[in-house]
């Protein structure tokens, strides 16, 4: 089903953005696959949103970083660099771009479409990168911050929230090596779901005691959710230097 005006319309209002020149936001929206079986006669720049996902990643690591550093003051360089890698990251982005109805929106191939690829992390996050481009393309820097800014609110509006951008795996680390010598190890249990929306189970140890398990839509992610039911569930004995 071909993308309407009222489409691209609706799309701009979820961004709170209006394009000067709609056709960015259209190419923005063209996967890869698409522009190979549609858009051959064009010149490489125009064909696809490859090019702008290139863009959009270098913007968003600007203008992320730029509220983290007035949301956090005093945070260190070391912690403003894991919390922008908590934000700016495919989980993150796939998330976004799915509450702003992007799985609608992306133009894709005959093969992608096949494959269930509305719904793949990786190409909707891209997705969003590339109108993040496209939007500092149309209007620049003046333009895109406003957009991020509103689009991440939710993510910086707790006055706490850096806890929700721990890196678990290494704050498990540094309990379990100040305390045993000892460094956790992941391994990988199970592997379900189809190519499209795979999901990992991992488990976490310290030698040959269980620690916890997790499940997540990627390797790292699981290993991320194990290490932090760890923590959830043995703190008293973590934190006492008591080993089961």
């Amino acid at each position: 089903m071909p993308i309407i005006e009222q489409d691209y319309l609706a799309l701009q209002e979820r961004f709170r953005y209006q394009f000067g020149d709609v056709r960015l936001l259209a190419q923005a929206l063209t996967h890869v696959s698409y522009g190979h079986e549609h858009y051959q006669d064009r010149v490489l720049a125009q064909r696809d949103n490859e090019r702008f996902e290139f863009l959009g990643d270098a913007v968003l690591d600007l203008v992320i970083s730029d509220l983290l550093l007035e949301s956090f003051p005093e945070a260190c360089e070391g912690q403003l660099s894991k919390m922008r890698a908590a934000v700016v990251n495919e989980k993150t982005l796939f998330e976004i771009a799915k509450s702003l109805q992007l799985a609608e929106m992306v133009r894709l191939g005959k093969g992608e479409k096949r494959t269930g690829g509305k719904e793949k992390p990786s190409i909707l996050s891209s997705a969003f990168e590339a109108i993040i481009a496209a939007i500092y393309i149309d209007g620049g820097f003046n333009a895109v911050y406003p957009v991020v800014r509103y689009l991440f609110a939710p993510l910086f509006k707790n006055e706490n929230c850096m806890i929700s951008f721990q890196d678990h795996k290494t704050k498990l680390q540094e309990i379990i090596q100040g305390k045993f010598r000892l460094t956790p190890t992941y391994h990988l249990l199970n592997t379900t779901g189809p190519d499209h929306a795979k999901m990992f189970e991992i488990e976490v140890r310290i030698r040959d005691s269980i620690l916890a398990r997790a499940i997540g839509p990627s390797k790292k992610d699981a290993e991320q959710n194990a290490a932090k039911a760890a923590l959830d569930a043995i703190p008293d004995r973590v934190t006492d230097g008591e080993e089961s």
